[in-house]
């Protein structure tokens, strides 16, 4: 047993209080003693105890009084409640308002050791889960996408608002834009946060095969169906259904997709007995679904079903500003899988990589930089960067069409950073890739 659990016993009878101190004292536990529920309270605040033995009867501050309290203090906190044979019904009361558990004198020493036992063992499982939670969010928290433009803020304040409702969610963007990040930020800050995030490309499997994998089977359903088989729809309850490239889900499979999510219920392959699931589905695709419905390849009703809410990510290309910063993350995510210092990267490598067109997006730009950094010993240089990255990035278009000079490119886009950030050199530089110096010498240069 942790000899550092901390046991607080409430008891305002010296008798009874004595007792249940010499058992948690001779189990090794480290024992503080209060005779009322405000000196319990006093003691609770200054201990953090980590678990604490209450009788009901205290006096003017009762236990049921008491344990509001402690919950104020912290939600999780475990209580047992004793109580005589007739208070049994304000112990079960006690219960509804969160005590772990509730022991009636007389009372079995073994007994309440292990209930004690119980109750801290659960402790640690809070302990584990609360740590997992707060690594997925960590992960899947926004401050894991990489980005500070203002398209991309307006995502964020989106999946805000989203993430406490239970209702269907379409992610439209590019190939490589972050679907999937943004479908698991979505769902690792919901309530559904504990549930499963399962996940499917509906293009990569033929139709009889996505078909099963989404609704399950029945023994015998086909040959070699030799058990049943739980579906995706299933295995996701309580959680989240990521339902990737939907435009590329076959129609005669789109009616039995609609159906479940109207009735919220499916019938397994080879079975005629509904199941009902609890998942919220969220789908995505990276093409244009109002041209797929006119061309009669998506359902119209089950587009509407699908997109209750609707986020579109913005291109790489039309968030400029955020590529120092995926630059950036990127060089150190591989850095640190060389084991080796994070390369910096020069003004010429940057300017090209910051005025090529990414087609495919932040997937693509990722890859550049793995191979920049696998390839370069020191700095990394455009003679590091793909052929395709210097060829395209030397000159850009502006709005009109015109071709515009690379410095002229960059004297723009300097200008446009700084009036995001209100003139804030320092934090221009940052979002720049840059350090405050070689901001004002080219300031300088371009006359600003």
């Amino acid at each position: 047993m942790n000899t550092q659990s901390t046991i607080l016993i409430v008891e305002d009878e010296d008798l009874m209080r004595g007792i249940l101190a010499g058992i948690m004292t001779d189990a090794g536990f480290r024992v503080i003693e209060a005779a009322s529920g405000e000196q319990a309270l006093e003691l609770f605040a200054a201990e953090s105890p980590a678990l604490t033995i209450s009788d009901i009867e205290l006096g003017k501050m009762d236990g049921i009084e008491l344990l509001d309290q402690i919950k104020q203090l912290d939600l999780e906190a475990l209580v047992i409640m004793i109580t005589a044979y007739s208070s049994v019904e304000t112990a079960i009361a006690a219960l509804r308002k969160g005590a772990y558990d509730y022991i009636t004198k007389p009372f079995i020493n073994e007994d309440i050791l292990q209930t004690v036992r119980n109750a801290l063992r659960q402790r640690e499982l809070f302990s584990e889960n609360r740590y997992l939670r707060r690594e997925l969010k960590q992960r899947y928290n926004f401050e894991s996408i990489i980005g500070r433009s203002d398209s991309l803020m307006n995502i964020f304040k989106m999946i805000e608002k989203i993430s406490t409702i239970n209702s269907s969610v379409l992610i439209q963007g590019e190939s490589g834009t972050g679907k999937e990040l943004i479908a698991k930020a979505i769902h690792y800050n919901s309530p559904r946060a504990d549930g499963a995030f399962v996940a499917i490309n509906c293009a990569a499997l033929p139709e009889n095969l996505l078909e099963s994998e989404l609704f399950g089977y029945a023994k015998g359903a086909f040959t070699g169906a030799h058990t049943n088989k739980i579906g995706l729809f299933k295995t996701a309850d309580g959680g989240t259904l990521f339902l990737d490239e939907i435009s590329e889900m076959p129609m005669s499979l789109q009616v039995k997709l609609l159906r479940a999510l109207q009735e919220r219920e499916f019938i397994p392959l080879g079975s005629s007995k509904p199941i009902t699931f609890d998942a919220r589905i969220v789908a995505a695709t990276n093409r244009n679904l109002d041209e797929e419905i006119a061309a009669n390849r998506f359902r119209e009703d089950l587009y509407y079903r699908l997109s209750v809410f609707s986020l579109t990510l913005p291109p790489l290309r039309e968030r400029r500003e955020d590529i120092p910063l995926l630059v950036r993350y990127f060089v150190e995510k591989y850095a640190r899988a060389l084991n080796i210092p994070p390369k910096p990267v020069s003004e010429d490598a940057m300017h090209a990589l910051i005025n090529y067109e990414w087609r495919g997006n932040v997937r693509e730009l990722q890859n550049a930089i793995e191979r920049a950094v696998t390839l370069s010993d020191d700095t990394i240089e455009t003679s590091h960067l793909p052929q395709k990255v210097l060829e395209t990035s030397s000159a850009i278009r502006d709005l009109t069409g015109q071709t515009l000079p690379l410095e002229e490119v960059e004297r723009k886009h300097i200008i446009e950073t700084l009036k995001k950030v209100g003139d804030d050199k320092s934090r221009a530089a940052e979002l720049l890739g840059i350090d405050l110096s070689t901001l004002y010498r080219k300031l300088k240069k371009y006359g600003q």
